[in-house]
């Protein structure tokens, strides 16, 4: 199944995506959260699906919502492709790097992207995201994709300056309002083949820069599950953002950062494809 959210930000119902075609799934009486993860509602919805598909209201032309409300935690991976340690001068982690992401950052994937108060370099990662089904502690990497729901595309926005250069305090850089563009739908396991084959890409203004494979990832997905659940309780609905190829803004010499009128647009093999416009804050 394509799980999505649709409408004005604040007011979005559910959806599923079949065939190419949004369907309003607001009958169905949930909207897609942690507690829906919690009590199997994937295999509630798809039972449904099979009774009520064909009766479904068909929508075009809406804004798509992140494909789920606002999580408990949004947990990043740094520096997980080789080619991006390179690029930005770090030694390859022998251990996964961690950071956090604010919840309020999340937006629609088609949203602007807002380009905070005194920022020079905001900056652009696409990334592979993985949304935890049920609740996981010291899960083992045997078990860990047992407790995923699915995987949505992910542009982990940054600005550099906050991020690197005030106090080397990451989550000031990862966390500004619409920096966590999620979606437009999470595709359940059964719809990825090969998770560790997935082509994902950016680019800004027509020009790629990024374009990398998940083949390419240091920590697989198990791992990364396996490894982050013997540090803190991952629920359903949690979000791990597995990391970014080569090709960010800051590997270049000299950096390119985005300024207003930018428009960005990336994807993943299967999890379809975003685009932000960036505009100055307010």
């Amino acid at each position: 199944m394509k799980l999505l959210r649709f409408g004005e930000p604040g007011k979005e119902k559910p959806g599923v995506l079949v065939d190419e075609k949004i369907l309003d799934a607001s009958s169905f009486g949930e909207d897609f959260g942690e507690r829906f993860f919690e009590t199997d509602g994937l295999s509630r919805l798809k039972k449904w699906l099979d009774t009520n598909q064909s009766t479904l209201p068909v929508v075009s032309g809406v804004r798509f919502g992140a494909p789920f409300t606002r999580p408990s935690k949004i947990i990043c991976v740094g520096l997980n492709y080789s080619d991006h340690a390179k690029e930005t001068g770090a030694t390859l982690p022998t251990e996964p790097i961690l950071f956090f992401k604010s919840t309020t950052a999340l937006t629609g994937p088609n949203d602007p992207v807002v380009i905070p108060r005194k920022s020079q370099k905001t900056d652009w990662e696409v990334e592979l995201a993985v949304v935890i089904g049920k609740k996981a502690t010291y899960v083992s990497e045997q078990q860990a994709l047992d407790y995923v729901a699915g995987y949505c595309l992910h542009n982990d926005y940054s600005e550099r300056e906050f991020q690197l250069e005030r106090n080397g305090q990451w989550v000031k850089g990862k966390s500004c309002d619409t920096f966590a563009p999620i979606g437009p739908y999470l595709a359940t396991k059964d719809e990825i083949k090969d998770l560790d084959n997935l082509r994902l890409w950016l680019s800004v203004n027509g020009k790629k820069y990024q374009d990398g494979n998940t083949a390419n990832l240091v920590f697989k997905v198990p791992f990364l599950v396996s490894y982050i659940s013997q540090f803190m309780t991952l629920l359903p609905g949690d979000v791990i953002s597995t990391g970014t190829p080569a090709g960010v803004g800051l590997g270049f010499k000299p950096p390119i950062y985005l300024k207003a009128g930018d428009v960005v647009e990336l994807g993943i093999d299967g999890l379809g494809t975003q685009k932000q416009i960036a505009q100055n804050h307010s």
